[in-house]
């Protein structure tokens, strides 16, 4: 069956190293900070100005003042720090996030990402999508296989507006995870329970079938 968020999270931050600066993007990325390896150093940053974000707050612990890049109330790990929001985009543009997961609308087999609008409906704007795909070469996308109405998102070509040309190389969604490279995007790892099949079958782009796809494994 497919992934939950948490679980996607969960698998996400696997992915984390000790020492890591780590940016998480708005949506399924923020679930990433409640699973970090226990023991592991590693400092979240977010865009509007802190290093060092903790997990969700329990309830009734929440303090409105201290928020996420989505707007969530987030804690502070002790070591944090906060600044204005212009230091957290030089440290950006300056390629000193060691990893960023972000969520996107759609991913094709160049690398490229479409993340920030829908033609026809209302958005936000950009936000600092843009500058986090230019600035990053570690970069993890979390998305859902496909549509509800069953049309997939990982595609030969992008058909929404870019955020970014040529730097995905890594995509989970709710039922595999995927390499890309060489114009194709490469099976490396199924959800529990979710056949090759089904994922050949949801996935428009080029797609590479190793011989053996083990399962992912959640404790």
């Amino acid at each position: 069956m497919a992934l939950t968020r948490e679980q996607m999270a969960q698998r996400v931050a696997r992915e984390m190293q000790d020492g890591f600066y780590v940016n998480l993007g708005i949506g399924i990325p923020t679930l990433v900070a409640n699973y970090i390896p226990e023991g592991m150093e590693v400092m979240l940053q977010s865009e509007n100005g802190l290093l060092g974000m903790g997990a969700f707050p329990q309830k009734g612990q929440a303090d409105a003042d201290m928020i996420n890049a989505g707007k969530q109330t987030v804690t502070a790990r002790t070591g944090a720090s906060i600044f204005s929001s212009a230091e957290s985009f030089a440290m950006i543009r300056g390629g000193h996030i060691d990893l960023t997961v972000l969520g996107a609308f759609e991913v094709d087999v160049q690398g490229n990402i479409a993340s920030w609008m829908i033609p026809g409906k209302m958005v936000k704007g950009m936000g600092g999508a843009m500058d986090l795909v230019a600035g990053a070469d570690n970069i993890i996308v979390t998305m859902t296989h496909a549509s509800k109405d069953g049309e997939s998102k990982l595609l030969s070509r992008c058909s929404l507006p870019l955020t970014g040309a040529g730097c995905i190389k890594r995509v989970l969604t709710d039922l595999a995870y995927l390499e890309i490279a060489d114009g194709a995007f490469i099976l490396k790892e199924r959800a529990p329970g979710v056949s090759v099949e089904e994922i050949v079958r949801k996935t428009a782009g080029k797609l590479i079938v190793p011989e053996h796809v083990p399962e992912m494994q959640f404790a």
